[in-house]
């Protein structure tokens, strides 16, 4: 019978390490972390979709990108029950077509928005007396549906230019050991490299732009000082988002690729690797889900109003119970 390897793009397939050998089973604890990030994930980002469709019901320009990066942050939801599933009985073409589609979009949707958030946060910060189109919301509206436009591109790009194929017993799907496709995985992680480098360039320069002008603000007036403190915060999430979430991934991703290029590992190392790119792949969702309710809570004061006044009947409630 032929067993199905989930793609190297999520995760980065290598459990069976030669064409005869059978599909290494992965530790029951990255089963138990799948689902746990699952759990948690589905509860912060329902929750933060919950609050921007039912609790706010007039937006700002601002609001619409949170709105979109949650969205972004949900499509990732399905990709955790199906890795687990792959764990214990295997994956097929349309299911690892899927997983990889899902999270191109989650992964290319994302940062978009982050980028898109700090040049919006400066805009409002530093040219708050200007007129500006990022202010606008029917501009920033159609600038969402243009992200997801070329998201949609991209992701069927992915899911596409790698087929999978069938050698000796095994039927690979977007796997590492598809020889044939070696310069394909090389062009696709050059290609991640630079969309992950050039939009945290571009959010690093304008956060640096937006830090020189809080630095000069008036902090004699409450308004002032609640202005810089948020500033300075959401600059910190995002920086932290770019740099422990995404960039793991992108490392070890193009360790393994180049060790398979240039034929510099043994195979018997490529079972490590795929261990250590689930690691990082959970340990990024685990990011995602804790840290964007928190930049949405310091982007928006409606969401952290929404938030705290949750907390006030839970603490009313616990009151009157003692």
């Amino acid at each position: 019978m032929n067993t199905t390897v989930v793609p190297s793009i999520l995760p980065l397939n290598t459990t069976s390490y030669t064409s005869t050998s059978s599909r290494v089973q992965q530790h029951t604890c990255l089963t138990v972390l799948l689902c746990l990030v699952f759990i948690l994930g589905f509860f912060l980002n329902s929750f933060s979709l919950w609050v921007f469709c039912c609790r706010m019901p007039r937006w700002s320009s601002g609001t619409v990108l949170q709105f979109h990066l949650a969205l972004s942050s949900a499509i990732a939801l399905p990709i955790s029950p199906m890795v687990a599933v792959y764990f214990s009985v295997g994956s097929n073409r349309i299911l690892c077509h899927v997983q990889v589609a899902l999270f191109a979009s989650h992964i290319y949707g994302s940062i978009m928005f982050l980028t898109l958030i700090s040049i919006h946060r400066y805009v409002a910060v530093a040219r708050f007396n200007e007129g500006s189109r990022m202010k606008q919301k029917g501009f920033v509206t159609k600038l969402c549906a243009s992200v997801w436009a070329l998201v949609l591109v991209l992701s069927v790009v992915c899911a596409s230019v790698l087929p999978s194929s069938k050698e000796g017993r095994h039927e690979y799907c977007i796997s590492i050991h598809q020889d044939n496709l070696i310069d394909t995985y090389v062009v696709i992680n050059i290609f991640l490299w630079i969309f992950f480098l050039l939009p945290f360039t571009v959010s690093a320069v304008f956060y640096c732009r937006l830090a020189s002008t809080v630095a000069r603000l008036n902090i004699d007036t409450a308004k002032g000082l609640a202005v810089k403190v948020k500033s300075q915060k959401m600059i910190g999430v995002c920086l932290v988002i770019f740099c422990l979430s995404f960039l793991p991934c992108n490392v070890v991703r193009t360790v393994a690729v180049v060790l398979k290029k240039y034929h510099l590992g043994q195979e018997e190392i490529f079972p490590l690797m795929e261990t250590t790119y689930y690691v990082t792949w959970i340990w990024s969702e685990l990011l995602n889900s804790c840290l964007n309710p928190l930049l949405y809570c310091f982007a928006s004061q409606k969401f952290r109003g929404v938030f705290q006044s949750l907390r006030i009947p839970f603490r009313t409630s616990k009151r009157l119970s003692e």
